[in-house]
Parts: C-alpha cells; structure tokens; sequence
C-alpha cells in the first residue's frame, strides 16, 4: 500500500520509538513498532490523528476506532480499552495535540458563538472522518517541525487551525461543551480534575456529587454520559494506572504503590490491579521494564505523567 504523505513526514519527525514532545509545544509524535492486544490505557485531553497503522478504544460498550481516514478526540481524562496494530516494518505513527481550553474559548469568541451554554451533556471522546482541509493542516505542522525556525514562526498558528477545523467538524461537540463551558459537563470535569489531583483520598459517592452540585442521581447519570463508567470504577482506573506508573518510573514495590494510590490492603491491590491489567502488579512492572527498556518518555503512552494534565485542569476549574 502506498503511503501518504501524512505517514511520510511523520516517518520522518517520528524518528524515536514511544511517544516524544516536539519544539511546538502541545505537540508530540510517537512511533510504535509492537502491536498490542487489547489493554487498560488512560488517555488526556488531545487530538489524536494517525497517519499509519490502527488503533481500536473501547470504551463501556462503545468502539471507537482511528487510523489513517479516522481521528480521536477526547475533551476529559478517559480510561480506555485500547488495542492497535502496529509491527517494526510498517509502524504505527500518529501525532498528538494537546486541547487547550484557552483557545478554544478565543475561537468560539471569534466565531460569535456564545461562550456559555447548556444543553445535553455530550461523551467526553468522539471518532471522527480525517478532513482534506484537516489533513492539510497536520502536513504542514509536521512540515515545521522539521525546521526550529519554522517551528517558532509557524507552529503555533498551524496547531490554532488544526483546532479550529476540529472544533468546526461535524462532532465537534465535546470540544464545544469544554469551551462553551457547558454546566454540566464542566461540573463533571471539576471532579475529574479533583480525583485526578487527589487520587489517593478516598471520595464516596455523596462527595463526589456535592462537589458537582448535584443530587446523587444526576451526578451519576452526568458522570456517565460524560465518561461511560460510573465514578467509582473511574476512581479505581485512575488509581491502579498511576500505581502502575509508580512501578514502573519511581521503582516503587507492589505495596509501596497500593499504600501511594490509597489501598489500605496490599493484598486487596493485588487483586484488583491483577483483574484489571491481566497480570500481577510485579509480573506487569517486569513486562513493561522489558518492553520499554524503562524509557519514560513511552511509559507516558501507557500511563500519562502529571505534565499532561494542565490543560484539562484548566477547563475544570473555569478557566
């Protein structure tokens, strides 16, 4: 099959296995030469676009699927189901933007759409055609990046278009809702943010729901249509992907990471972190160190680091 030229220049800028930051900031490339089966993965706030190979996210009973003719978005912190296929002769190459809530605020501004609004609560991810107009974008930023100087000059406003060609694109209603400061989307991102912030103190249900203002049964119903799993399933995700990030980054042991996320029983960890990843908390750490020669820069695509959080951060609390 023959390339596109999206997959050329992203064969070209991402040279390195795993997942790299760029000189235009917001903007990272990866290359990936395993494929996986599916796995637990946490995915941030981002545009996600592909120019080779395939990814599948799963997401409750939901599949979400993007490649070189499809693309992710994602307006909230989701834990995912992900699998893709990807192999050292034909890579999976792929380049990630970071939403920021700022600018989509301008754009809106820009564009005279108002700035507050309500509505139905829309799902937090969206897969979604690759436009010419979009595609055409995404060259040209990559173009850049092969150039300091057009990178300083040119980045930024390419990554500005880009966002605006998502935001005007037929599903762009997750990236309106966190612009247009929907109330109860972004009462459902402030608790993400807390939980995500906090994620080794215990929150009930009740809690979680007075900090979004609502009774306990719309905050689960919001929470849900935003997130597709209920707010403690969402906790517990958060909770064992960041352990698996302490075993991995921090050298912590399989008690020292249940004891840094929360658990008060090792023993409870380990059978939860075993259901949930399909290996023991020591068997994952070794397969990860083993796959990833301890690279932290591809442990952030298994589980992001706290560097990728200030965005969404910023929409939950209001901007």
């Amino acid at each position: 099959m023959k390339r596109t030229r999206l997959a050329e220049l992203l064969d070209r800028v991402a040279v390195r296995e795993g997942v790299h930051e760029t000189s235009v900031p917001g903007v990272m490339v990866s290359r990936t030469s395993y494929g996986s089966a599916r796995c637990p993965v946490i995915y941030e706030p981002m545009i996600y676009i592909i120019g080779q190979g395939r990814k599948i996210g799963h997401l409750g009973d939901e599949e979400f699927r993007y490649d070189a003719h499809n693309y992710l978005v994602l307006s909230v912190p989701l834990p995912l189901q992900c699998e893709w296929e990807a192999s050292r002769d034909e890579p999976l190459l792929a380049v990630k933007i970071a939403v920021e809530p700022p600018l989509l605020v301008e754009m809106l501004m820009d564009l005279e759409e108002p700035v507050h609004a309500n509505g139905a609560v829309p799902r937090g991810i969206y897969a979604t055609p690759l436009t010419t107009e979009l595609s055409d974008a995404v060259e040209r930023l990559l173009e850049c990046l092969r150039s300091p100087v057009d990178s300083r000059v040119l980045g930024r406003q390419t990554v500005r278009e880009i966002i605006y060609r998502v935001l005007r694109g037929e599903q762009g209603g997750a990236l309106r809702a966190m612009a247009s400061r929907n109330d109860q989307f972004m009462r459902i991102a402030r608790v993400l943010q807390s939980i995500h912030s906090d994620y080794a103190r215990t929150m009930s249900v009740e809690e979680m729901a007075r900090l979004a203002g609502m009774s306990v049964s719309t905050f689960h119903h919001n929470f849900k249509a935003v997130t597709a799993t209920t707010p403690l399933q969402y906790v517990k995700s958060v909770r064992l992907h960041r352990a698996r990030l302490l075993m991995l980054q921090s050298d912590h042991n399989a008690s020292m990471a249940a004891a840094a996320v929360g658990y008060e029983s090792a023993s409870q960890f380990g059978r939860e972190f075993k259901r949930f990843f399909g290996a023991s908390p020591g068997e994952e750490a070794a397969n990860l160190r083993a796959r990833f020669a301890v690279s932290s820069e591809v442990a952030r695509e298994v589980v992001p680091d706290r560097r990728e959080r200030s965005d969404w951060r910023g929409a939950a609390r209001g901007l």
